[in-house]
């Protein structure tokens, strides 16, 4: 089988080779947008165009467009395709970066990082929100409730939720803070999202938490979210470990 057949992925196609083919996706939708090739709004060519252009497999394309779609590049709208995000692009991003020092990174320790940081973030975003960053927030709720049958597709609105929180707080330095742990959550939660049982609970908990904020109540927004990662690290707590690794749990809430 050649090495970078469409269908067929290289072998190295492991945790360090996927990383690799994600950022093949990433550098390529760069090129597209510095070109002027793609604006913001354009929707991206069909899926099978992109895998064959850059021969790759579908599933690393959609791996790619997904991480880019999670770190707000691109928006995928539900039942119309993936576009791209009318906002800045975020392509340069410290999130992008980071990434590979991130990858070491023990699931305790991102959630006691999260639950030190976030808790205190949501509390400013009560606090400093735009009507912009509460329609945001509300949309993203909206998408997470439309995707509750597509856990990958959930994932992304799901971190796309905490990243508008961090952007509402006002403050560049946690925002920059939260993007780092957003791309690793983000990296490590996709190969695990598809076990998630309970992602009615988990939209639940994000519509309490945007409402907090909506209401201007930071010391509920604050409460709210510790709230929401405590029952997410509790369930990872009790999940049994993945196979072949005995230090990694498999995380079955969405976040």
């Amino acid at each position: 089988m050649p090495k970078n057949d469409p269908q067929h992925d290289s072998p190295e196609t492991t945790l360090s080779g996927h990383s690799q083919l994600t950022m093949q996706v990433v550098d390529h939708v760069r090129a597209l947008v510095a070109s002027g090739e793609l604006k913001p709004g354009d929707r991206l060519p069909p899926e099978r165009e992109l895998a064959r252009s850059l021969k790759i497999s579908r599933s690393s394309l959609r791996a790619g467009i997904g991480f880019l779609a999670a770190m707000g590049v691109l928006k995928s709208r539900h039942g119309a395709g993936t576009f791209v995000a009318t906002g800045p692009p975020a392509l340069d991003s410290s999130s992008l970066t980071v990434l590979g020092a991130l990858h070491g990174f023990l699931p305790w320790q991102m959630f006691e990082a999260r639950l030190t940081i976030e808790a205190s973030v949501a509390a400013l975003a009560a606090e400093r929100a735009t009507n912009d960053h509460l329609a945001e927030l509300s949309e993203e709720v909206a998408e997470m409730y439309a995707s509750m049958d597509d856990p990958q597709e959930y994932l992304i609105h799901d971190i796309r939720f905490h990243r508008t929180i961090a952007r509402a707080s006002g403050n560049p330095i946690l925002g920059a803070l939260m993007e780092t742990i957003t791309a690793n959550l983000y990296e490590n939660r996709r190969a695990t999202v598809d076990n998630s049982s309970d992602l009615k609970e988990s939209a639940e908990m994000h519509r309490e938490i945007y409402r907090a904020i909506r209401s201007r109540n930071p010391d509920a927004a604050r409460k709210t979210m510790e709230q929401h990662l405590n029952l997410a690290r509790m369930a990872q707590a009790t999940e049994p470990q993945q196979p072949g690794d005995p230090n990694v749990p498999v995380v079955t809430q969405a976040s």
